[in-house]
This record gives structure tokens, C-alpha cells and sequence, in this order.
């Protein structure tokens, strides 16, 4: 037994050093996210600029946790001029704050006879999303893929020149995992759409207490904790994080035509103003 019990603890230590390194690999690799041009000016500089162009915006997925964080900093930052929420129901507002908000009701199931709630908007973000255990895999497919491509497709129709994409960490289409599949699938469909600007947010394992019981993923919360305490940008991101880099990646200038942001990206945008602020 003890011989036994040795080589169980040898086999565990080893598996926690590999994972160990992993971790720090991840934690401390990623490309700079911010070259000189795009820092050239401090981040209340470029909001201030940014709400003089007077840009509208719509957000899909405003009920669900990240869309309804995103429309409330949208609406406390004032950095659109129009805000519209596009989903399938009424939303309602019991702050005064969101008295201008614009809401379109839609059948996505027929999003071609609402082609006009995706008129005439600048900057499109879509927080669209399910899951398989909640929707089934076909639910999961016409949600994650069909719902958020045709909703693309409906606003690069309508003049949207920034399209945001939450999507997923590790998402790639020639995954053998479905959920990662989708992701990657979708991501590469709406790019070919040919936006002027075109930002994926691949966002890791979001720290959020959602109204939602999603057991699975508040397990891996849970599991993650101590690892996100010493390794904060390696498997996790805190879903407030993730909604303020959305919008400080809004305001920065780029060259590019699609930003692809990873986890760690996620949280060196999230945090941009934040040492001005203190």
C-alpha cells in the first residue's frame, strides 16, 4: 500500500506541474495587443473623440448576462448616440437611464422580415449565445451559428461598419468538440462578410453569478478559483472585464480589419483607464 500510495502521489504531483507550466505559459505568452499608434492618446481622450462622431449601436443578446452588463455601461458612458436592443421580447427598463433605448422585437426564426431593426447603425455587438445542455445540439447550432450569422449578415446589409463578436476561448472550426466548432465556424463565416472592422472576443471560462443554473459551469468557477487568484488571465475573465474591453476596444483606432482578442488581450483592454481612475 504505501509503495502504491507513493506512485499515486508522484503521478498527481507530476500531472499538477505539467499543468502548473501550462498555466504559466499561458499566462505570461500572447503577442502586444497595443502598439504605439493605438496608444497614443489616453483612453478618456479617444471616448471624448469617439462620442463626437455620434455612432449608433445595437446589441443582440441584451438579456442575457454579458448584453445586459454591456447595455449598462453603454448607457452610463453615453458613447452612442442611439442605443437598440434586437431580441425576441420586451425588456423592461425601471431606471430612468434607459429611457432612449430602442427596442426592436424579432422572430429569429424569420430575421428576414426585420431586416429594418438592423438599419442604420455603426457598430453592431452580438452576445448571442446558448448552450447544449440547456438547447439540445441542434438549439445550440441555430442559436450560436444560424442566429448570429444571419443577424451579420442583416446588419452589414444595413450599413454596420464595426461588428463585435463574443465568442469562446479555443474556438476553431476544425475542432472535434462541437462548441468550439460552432465558434470557429461562425467567426470565420462573419468575417468573409467583409465588415470595415470585424473584433472576435474569445473570452475564457466568464466569472459571473448568473441568474441562469448553468451547474456545469459554476463547477468550473469554482475549480478555477484558486488558479485565477495566481494566474488571472490564464482560464478565466470577470464577465465586467470582458464588457469594458468591448467597449475600449470601440474607441481605439485600428488599421486592422479583424482584431482577434484572446484571453489575456481581453484583460489588458478591460483594464485600460483603470490606473487614471485611482
Amino acid at each position: 500500500m504505501p509503495g502504491v500510495w507513493g506512485s499515486g502521489c508522484w503521478v498527481f504531483g507530476s500531472l499538477l506541474i505539467i499543468l502548473l507550466a501550462i498555466t504559466l505559459h499561458q499566462e505570461i505568452s500572447g503577442p502586444d495587443i497595443f502598439p504605439p499608434v493605438r496608444m497614443a492618446k489616453d483612453l478618456k481622450t479617444l471616448q471624448d473623440e469617439y462620442r463626437q462622431l455620434n455612432k449608433s449601436c445595437f446589441i443582440l443578446g441584451a438579456s442575457g448576462e454579458t448584453g445586459k452588463e454591456l447595455l449598462k455601461q453603454i448607457v452610463q458612458s453615453q458613447l452612442y448616440s442611439k442605443v437598440t436592443v434586437i431580441g425576441r421580447r420586451q425588456l423592461n427598463f425601471e431606471d430612468e437611464a434607459y429611457k432612449d433605448v430602442n427596442q426592436e422585437v424579432v422572430d429569429f426564426e424569420k430575421l428576414d422580415e426585420f431586416s429594418s431593426a438592423f438599419q442604420g447603425h455603426d457598430v453592431g455587438f452580438c452576445c448571442l449565445g446558448t448552450t447544449k445542455a440547456k438547447s439540445g445540439e441542434a438549439g445550440f447550432i441555430r442559436v450560436d451559428h444560424d442566429y448570429v450569422l444571419k443577424s451579420a449578415q442583416l446588419a452589414k446589409a444595413g450599413g454596420c461598419q464595426h461588428f463585435n463578436l463574443e465568442s469562446s476561448k479555443g474556438a476553431n472550426k476544425g475542432s472535434s468538440f462541437l462548441y468550439l466548432r460552432v465558434k470557429g465556424e461562425v467567426e470565420a463565416e462573419v468575417e468573409e462578410l467583409g465588415f470595415e472592422r470585424f473584433s472576435i472576443f474569445r473570452p475564457a471560462v466568464l466569472m459571473v453569478d448568473r441568474v441562469e443554473s448553468r451547474p456545469g459551469e459554476w463547477f468550473t468557477r469554482k475549480l478555477l478559483g484558486p488558479f485565477s487568484y495566481f494566474f488571472p488571465t490564464a482560464y478565466s475573465v470577470p464577465m465586467t472585464t470582458l464588457v469594458q474591453a468591448m467597449l475600449n476596444n470601440a474607441v481605439l483606432p485600428s488599421d486592422k480589419k479583424v482584431d482577434l482578442l484572446e484571453n489575456k488581450a481581453i484583460h489588458t483592454l478591460g483594464k485600460m483607464g483603470e490606473e487614471k481612475k485611482k
